[in-house]
């Protein structure tokens, strides 16, 4: 027999089993119909042994889900404690790292959006985390805060952001809102008080090494105006990156309306003053299920109205 016989032979014969092992590769089973959501979202199918499930090694957690992950405390260090009232338990709902869990060193920062319409139940949480080494990341999540046991069709991204973003982001540490009121009213002269119906509230936090600093804005479009600069970069740097998170904010993130209200209160000689009756519930808070008629069916459509105490901006969300 020829080399080049035998050498066909045997590159035929290494062949064929590889072959079969592709061919007879078992195929990853999807979830079986009518599977509760806890189980298709707990793990992979065919489903693990169940000692496999609590011993086996996870994917490690990516480093655009938790920027800040892996740090210990040193000695001279402590944890922020945001004064935002979101409970950590809360952050864990939504799928994100707690805010009051991260170590922030240096000159890094953490700046924190939470929107909650008064007139729906669909809510977004947009972080965006500076670091030190430059990097910048964006972590996005959305879904219905009400009437179940978790964040109805909750979705959500990680992303980082190209380099040189930094600097944007930096820059927000020192607009003057900062040094404004938690919550505030807006006066003007020979005006009554502004009764809210409909609109938008903004809880905005900012991170920085050993302090933490919320702000409430909601009502007239004057006290959205005035947080404008931090809100449109926030919000901007989480668009684009999923369609179903863009479809909550139809106008973009352009607060021109609300920032041009703000201008034109302070022409006026008017002015946003601290608000004495400010009992706002913290951001991320869920509301109540919608009461039922006699019939024993909800009382008015399919989407639960928001808690009465939420107001928002007069105008219309971005």
């Amino acid at each position: 027999m020829s080399a080049r016989l035998i050498t066909l032979a045997l590159a035929a014969a290494v062949a064929l089993p590889a072959q079969a092992q592709l061919l007879g590769k078992k195929r990853v089973a999807g979830p079986p119909e009518g599977a509760p959501i806890t189980e298709v979202e707990a793990w992979p199918y065919p489903a693990p042994e169940p000692e496999g499930w609590w011993d086996d090694k996870r994917p490690k957690v990516p480093e655009e889900a938790d920027p800040l992950g892996g740090r210990r405390i040193r000695s001279v260090e402590q944890l922020v404690k945001p004064d935002n009232g979101v409970e950590a338990s809360t952050y864990r709902l939504w799928g994100l790292m707690p805010l009051q869990w991260q170590l922030v060193r240096g000159d890094e920062m953490i700046l924190e959006v939470w929107t909650r319409p008064s007139n729906s139940v669909r809510q977004t949480v947009t972080r965006v985390t500076v670091r030190s080494d430059g990097d910048v990341f964006v972590q996005a999540r959305a879904g219905l805060a009400c009437c179940e046991a978790g964040i109805g069709r909750r979705m959500g991204f990680d992303r980082r952001l190209p380099p040189g973003s930094a600097a944007r982001f930096q820059a927000l540490k020192t607009v003057p809102v900062w040094a404004s009121p938690r919550d505030v009213r807006v006066v003007e002269a020979g005006a009554a008080e502004a009764v809210c119906v409909e609109g938008t509230a903004y809880d905005i936090t900012l991170v920085t090494p050993g302090r933490s600093t919320t702000l409430h804005r909601a009502c007239d479009p004057a006290e959205v105006g005035e947080a404008a600069d931090v809100l449109e970069p926030v919000l901007a740097a989480a668009l684009g990156h999923d369609p179903r998170f863009d479809v909550l904010f139809r106008g973009g993130a352009s607060f021109a309306g609300a920032r041009s209200a703000y201008r034109d209160l302070l022409a006026s000689n008017g002015r946003l003053t601290p608000n004495p009756d400010a009992r706002q519930p913290p951001p991320g808070q869920e509301g109540a299920p919608p009461a039922e008629n006699e019939a024993g069916t909800p009382s008015s459509g399919t989407t639960p109205p928001a808690p009465e105490s939420l107001p928002g901006p007069a105008s219309p969300p971005p």
